[in-house]
């Protein structure tokens, strides 16, 4: 099991940046590899993706939530996964995303992949994409999830 810890510090309040991740459907906007992931209900979620040409399915289990601080999650399906995002207030205006995952890689591609750093990379790809997303839209989420899990 291959631990990744990364954080982004965004240039938005803690609430807008909670909010923009609850918006699962617009993750292919800053995640790499990620084609479509479908909000199945509060809880659920079917995920798509292709990843140095390898097209894959799953499912996933929001397993907590708590608004502006927390999102946890794990697999259901697919390659053992999941992780917790948690939401730090700098100051009024700033935010630091922490992201933790855990995912077994599957195969030897993946495995030497993994070895090489191509996760973790991908990773801090994808949160300074967030960063970016977020800030263009001048700290306005494309939507909002308040519920708790």
């Amino acid at each position: 099991m291959t631990k990744i810890e990364q954080s982004v510090d965004v240039a938005v309040p803690v609430r807008a940046a909670y909010d923009q991740w609850t918006q699962f459907a617009d993750f292919p906007r800053f995640m790499a590899g990620v084609e479509r992931v479908d909000q199945i209900d509060d809880t659920h979620t079917h995920w798509v993706t292709k990843i140095s040409g390898v097209a894959r399915e799953f499912d996933a289990e929001i397993t907590e939530q708590i608004p502006d601080e927390r999102i946890a999650w794990r697999a259901r399906t697919g390659p053992e996964q999941g992780g917790v995002v948690t939401f730090h207030r700098l100051d009024p205006t700033h935010t630091r995303v922490m992201l933790q995952l855990e995912h077994d890689p599957e195969g030897l591609a993946e495995n030497v992949g993994d070895k090489l750093g191509f996760i973790s990379r991908k990773v801090r790809g994808d949160l300074d994409r967030f960063r970016e997303f977020i800030e263009t839209r001048d700290g306005t989420p494309t939507g909002k999830w308040r519920g708790e899990v």
